[in-house]
């Protein structure tokens, strides 16, 4: 090999930050040449475009680690996410199975940023989850009950939901999901995000006297009485993604008045107030299929994350597109992936010497796994 195509030694972080765009990503480049197929580069829809350049997969989280999970070279992967996205890769590559016939190996999951987290799945604690379960059964039979967590949570939580006869949903099978849990029992606890399971319920008819929200701040039973929790059916999370909560119903009326013709696009994660309001309502898949279809002239206004957007923007000049909050929302913590972290989480990769890997114990993969195959078996 000649001293061209040798590999940098990985330096501190500190490093990577005093390099240049145009540095940061030949150096980038530069690995996933030399590295070849062993890497893959996994992107979510809300980062910056310099790092969706470099991704071989662009989707949402579930999309992406499956993605990843069918690469049969791959060795490592670097998730330009946030934290659970990360979890739940490793989870999907490193099952007892895949690893068993890669010969032991596994695939190394590392996360650019430790500081990527996500302020929806940080809402609902695995110990607040374990004791408001334990709350519910003192007003309830939680033998009745099915807890549904939206795949943006921890691991820790898919695997509660595995153990305890659960199931995980995206935002794009909601619907399926919680008719398959009311299949199986009366009630359903649904975390982190209460917009996502309200929205979901009331299309399927479930009335809002017939759901709560639980509190995890408040001891007294979530903050609800006892006869509320007796006639819910829908137990609803007190979480809400930080940049969909930006949207309001105000926002609509504006852009209904100064643009004619405009059609109001959100994602579920918004307030019911929003959705009401909107023309369509879909996960960020439907979102981008739905521009994707529409012919040129449309107007849209759309209420989801402000880089997704802009990309649309960008890909469809032939429409107008238009972000829905005069307020910039952006996802600020899926924002602190850049350049220079992607090159240095790379670089040590690539010397296998991997920084912020991301493993998730044994025994949680092994029941977020149940959790998972059950969203599978109803999709």
């Amino acid at each position: 090999m000649s001293s061209a195509t040798l590999a940098p030694a990985p330096q501190p972080f500190a490093h990577y930050r005093g390099l240049g765009d145009a540095e940061l990503d030949a150096r980038i480049a530069a690995v996933r040449g030399r590295m070849g197929p062993r890497l893959v580069i996994l992107g979510h829809h809300y980062q910056q475009d310099g790092v969706i350049a470099h991704a071989d997969f662009q989707g949402d989280s579930y999309q992406l680690s499956k993605s990843a999970a069918g690469r049969d070279a791959c060795e490592a992967i670097a998730f330009c996410g946030v934290h659970f996205m990360a979890e739940t890769a490793d989870i999907l590559v490193n099952t007892p199975e895949k690893v068993a016939a890669r010969g032991g190996r596994r695939v190394t999951v590392v996360l650019p940023d430790m500081a990527a987290g996500c302020s929806m799945a940080d809402m609902a604690a695995i110990e607040q989850v374990e004791d408001a379960w334990a709350d519910l059964g003192t007003v309830i039979d939680t033998a009745d009950v099915t807890p549904v967590t939206y795949i943006n949570s921890a691991a820790s939580l898919k695997a509660f939901c595995g153990r305890h006869g659960g199931i995980v949903c995206t935002s794009s099978n909601a619907r399926a999901v919680l008719d398959w849990a009311f299949a199986r029992t009366r009630r359903v606890l649904f975390f982190p995000d209460q917009h996502l399971g309200r929205n979901t319920a009331r299309k399927m008819g479930i009335p809002l006297d017939e759901m709560c929200v639980w509190n995890p701040h408040d001891p007294t039973l979530g903050g609800n009485a006892r006869a509320q929790l007796e006639k819910s059916r829908v137990i609803l999370w007190q979480g809400h993604c930080s940049v969909h909560a930006m949207f309001r119903p105000e926002h609509v009326d504006a852009f209904r008045a100064n643009l004619p013709g405009v059609q109001i696009l959100v994602h579920p994660e918004c307030a019911m107030e929003v959705v009401d309001k909107a023309d369509l309502t879909g996960s960020t898949s439907f979102i981008l299929k739905t521009v994707a279809a529409a012919p040129p002239g449309s107007k849209w206004a759309i209420g989801t994350e402000l880089h997704l957007v802009k990309r649309l923007e960008q890909n469809h000049p032939e429409q107008t597109i238009r972000f829905l909050s005069p307020t910039i929302c952006m996802c600020a913590t899926m924002y602190r992936i850049d350049l220079a972290h992607l090159c240095w989480s790379l670089e040590h990769l690539e010397a296998c010497k991997p920084v912020n890997v991301i493993r998730v114990d044994d025994e949680t993969a092994r029941w977020a796994v149940t959790a998972l195959e059950r969203m599978l078996a109803v999709s």
